[in-house]
């Protein structure tokens, strides 16, 4: 790479606005010293954030753009009229190659839209998916898709798994890594035809994963599986669902410390297991969910992430920058085909 490795950013998605993207580089900067930011957005909001922090001098482009995607517009609306966007300007900056990786809070229907558009798909994948990387009783699971596809048939499930296995061998250096698919229980008859469908696909695949079979709700905390499968729609209600609990219990732990003066002074004794706790139940430590798929590498940050958080988010597409995942989705995906085609062969 002749140049340092790049991020562009659309500066002006989410709900806070930019503001929450320049104190996010700061933090960012303090852990990768040598990456550099190109922000796309408007640079009358974006110059006067940057002047005050020197550290950023030298280390951010801003790119001015005029628009923005607004968090209610239609994906077909974006395609159509958005080309003067921060958004679209991101997804151009990497599909040129002045970026490594690209990183957006906004909308997240117009941004895998406007991805796809501009970057394309992997061969042989039918359908990107969205990744995400969650905390586990045994480390961390990557589940897909968590909101690109509401839902999902036997084929692109399976294409999911190619995916999701990849990540996990460039991201946690697995070599066969355990892949499970989401459904309503264990056993074999249990499920719709979809799942029903990749999984048999999968039990006979040869690629460098160890099917598990189907896994329940709970499984996913539990890390029972590296890797787990599912249509977007089950996806995302899970994800919101475990960083909701998360909230809730993270707030039911505050009030029962301040409950009364011996809770209070439990607490000051337990101060620093109840900061390792809270580390652990923060969502936006694991904030950034992957569009895997793509033709280049897209992370989508949470449209309500606070500086933490998107901090977290381009953390991940740093890491996410310096692999070659698309190289082993191909090849995978190749090999299932033939493995096909030798399958169904007379």
């Amino acid at each position: 790479m002749t140049r340092a490795l790049t991020v562009s950013i659309d500066a002006m998605g989410g709900d806070a606005g930019p503001g929450i993207v320049v104190a996010a580089l700061l933090r960012t900067l303090q852990r990768h010293t040598s990456v550099q930011f190109l922000l796309h957005g408007d640079e009358a909001q974006l110059n006067p954030l940057l002047a005050r922090h020197a550290k950023l001098k030298g280390r951010v482009t801003v790119r001015h753009t005029t628009g923005r995607v607004a968090m209610e517009d239609k994906p077909s609306h974006v395609l159509r009229r958005g080309r003067d966007t921060s958004m679209w300007h991101a997804i151009e900056s990497l599909k040129q190659c002045e970026a490594d990786v690209a990183v957006s809070a906004g909308n997240t229907g117009a941004l895998m839209a406007v991805s796809m558009f501009g970057l394309g798909i992997v061969d042989g994948i039918a359908r990107p998916a969205i990744a995400t990387i969650w905390p586990t009783l045994k480390g961390q699971t990557i589940v897909l898709d968590v909101g690109a596809n509401v839902v999902a048939t036997d084929e692109q499930l399976v294409d999911f798994a190619v995916m999701g296995e990849a990540f996990a061998h460039v991201i946690f250096g697995l070599e066969r890594p355990t892949v499970g698919i989401l459904n309503v229980g264990s056993e074999e008859q249990k499920g719709n035809d979809a799942v029903k469908g990749a999984a048999q696909i999968l039990r006979n695949s040869s690629l460098p994963l160890a099917f598990h079979g189907f896994v329940e709700g709970d499984d996913i905390a539990k890390g029972t599986v590296d890797v787990v499968v599912t249509d977007g729609f089950t996806g995302n209600v899970a994800l919101k669902t475990a960083e909701g609990t998360a909230r809730l219990v993270g707030t039911y732990l505050r009030q029962s410390l301040k409950r009364s003066l011996l809770s209070r002074i439990g607490a000051m004794v337990a101060s620093g297991a109840l900061r390792t706790l809270r580390r652990k139940l923060d969502p936006r430590a694991s904030n950034g969910g992957i569009f895997l798929g793509l033709n280049g590498v897209v992370v989508k940050s949470h449209g309500g992430a606070d500086a933490v958080g998107f901090a977290s988010a381009l953390d991940m597409a740093i890491d996410m920058a310096r692999t070659d995942i698309n190289a082993r989705i191909t090849a995978d995906r190749r090999a299932m085909r033939a493995e096909r085609v030798e399958t169904v062969a007379p």
